[in-house]
């Protein structure tokens, strides 16, 4: 067969395979591309992050990203195993805290210290985002969209009893709490069937007795649970008992059913995340804000729970610098601007434009931005294992707290046991 003869059928069947491909489908050539696995799968996450990527392979045709989306679930399953391919995917979307640091600590994430430096992120990110991203000396994390956590309260119910001001100390809390008692109310609901959301009053009294640093040395189980620190901690909440703050068997409700208590006017307040609009009704929500949850020490730090999700470079990226290009670009004012926008999505740089957003979406963001400290939820801040079990011993305490010796005995053999046998996620 001559030499042009066999051009021929080389070109042929080169054009050949190119028209098979898939309509879509980034179609990458040596090391000049880069992969990226997310797990947005549902429908408006989807279409948002394919029109990133779009946007990004318009600008950079010779650097493409090869775009796979799972669904969250499965990614879930899968995300040890990408990370410990060779090579493993260069870009991933994922949890901050402990479910990224769980990562961090074996060497499967990569520093990206570099990258927030070049691009000035510092500058642009608030304070408890940059502190989230950091572990040690250096940035493995680029939080891009959270949700926060506040006391949701009823103006009109605190009004009508003569509660001028929200509470900004715990003496002010508890005040609240015998006024409204004494007129009737419930002064907080919560719904305790699902152990949850008995975690989260545990985070914020934590955080506000010992500060946010603490709360974060306790989830990592560098600190005990005999700490007389935590105890304190109980302390403290137990106080809540005692001035009736909690409406009566909060174990019979789910939390959107212990919503119905304000809903109806019975309860005045509700510690809980901002998804609670979602549950509330519309046409009550004009009688609906929040608040900071109350200073208890004002010598420690402030910190919130605000579950935030992000990006990170694997440590095994197969183009680890064409991937931090990539990631600038998700974590850049453009991207968040988008994001926010387009799909609601709370920004972490306070450079984004928000003044077209609902005041209390303002207020919401303000309240994180202002933060010292970003942490997660006890769930998401410590092990599986941990959390399991720490979340027993609030529901345990809630039943007695007359037994939180013992509550606090059984937790530090729990976290003594999977220090000692390596339990992991």
């Amino acid at each position: 067969m001559s030499k042009i003869a066999k051009s021929t059928i080389f070109v042929t069947a080169l054009l050949a395979l190119v028209m098979l491909a898939p309509m879509g489908l980034t179609v990458a050539q040596g090391p000049a591309y880069i992969t990226y696995n997310s797990n947005a799968g549902d429908p408006i996450p989807r279409a948002f992050d394919e029109k990133v990527v779009g946007m990004w392979n318009d600008a950079h045709p010779m650097l493409p990203v090869e775009h796979s989306i799972i669904a969250h679930e499965d990614f879930k399953q899968a995300i040890r195993a990408y990370l410990t391919a060779e090579p493993a995917p260069d870009v991933l979307t994922w949890f901050a805290g402990n479910r990224a640091r769980f990562f961090i600590d074996r060497g499967l994430i990569a520093d990206i210290s570099d990258m927030w430096e070049a691009n000035g992120f510092d500058d642009v990110y608030a304070p408890g985002f940059q502190a989230l991203a950091t572990v040690g000396d250096g940035k493995f994390f680029l939080p891009t969209a959270y949700y926060w956590w506040a006391i949701y309260y009823r103006p009109s119910i605190l009004a009508e009893v003569g509660i001028e001001k929200t509470p900004a100390t715990w003496d002010e809390l508890l005040g609240a709490c015998d006024t409204l008692s004494a007129a009737g109310y419930a002064p907080f609901t919560i719904g305790t069937k699902y152990r949850w959301t008995t975690a989260a009053w545990f985070d914020y009294i934590n955080m506000r007795v010992n500060g946010p640093e603490f709360h974060l040395d306790l989830m990592l189980m560098k600190e005990s649970y005999e700490d007389p620190r935590v105890k304190e901690v109980f302390t403290y909440w137990n106080q809540l008992f005692e001035h009736n703050c909690f409406i009566e068997d909060p174990a019979a409700y789910s939390w959107q059913e212990a919503l119905d208590f304000m809903v109806q006017g019975e309860a005045a307040m509700y510690l809980m995340g901002g998804f609670i609009t979602d549950s509330y009704p519309d046409e009550l929500e004009e009688d609906l804000d929040f608040f900071r949850f109350p200073v208890i020490n004002p010598d420690v730090l402030i910190g919130e729970d605000a579950p935030t999700d992000g990006f990170f470079m694997a440590a095994n990226a197969r183009n680890l610098e064409g991937g931090k290009d990539f990631l600038a670009f998700l974590g850049s004012q453009e991207v968040q601007q988008m994001a926010f926008d387009e799909m609601g999505r709370l920004p972490t740089r306070t450079d984004v434009d928000i003044s077209g957003a609902a005041p209390a979406t303002q207020k919401g963001i303000e309240l994180i931005q202002t933060a010292d400290f970003i942490v997660q939820f006890y769930d998401r801040d410590t092990t599986p294992t941990m959390a399991d079990a720490g979340m027993d011993g609030f529901m345990d305490f809630w039943d007695d707290p007359e037994s939180i010796d013992t509550i606090l005995a059984d937790l530090e053999a729990e976290r003594q046991r999977i220090l000692a046998e390596g339990i992991e996620e």
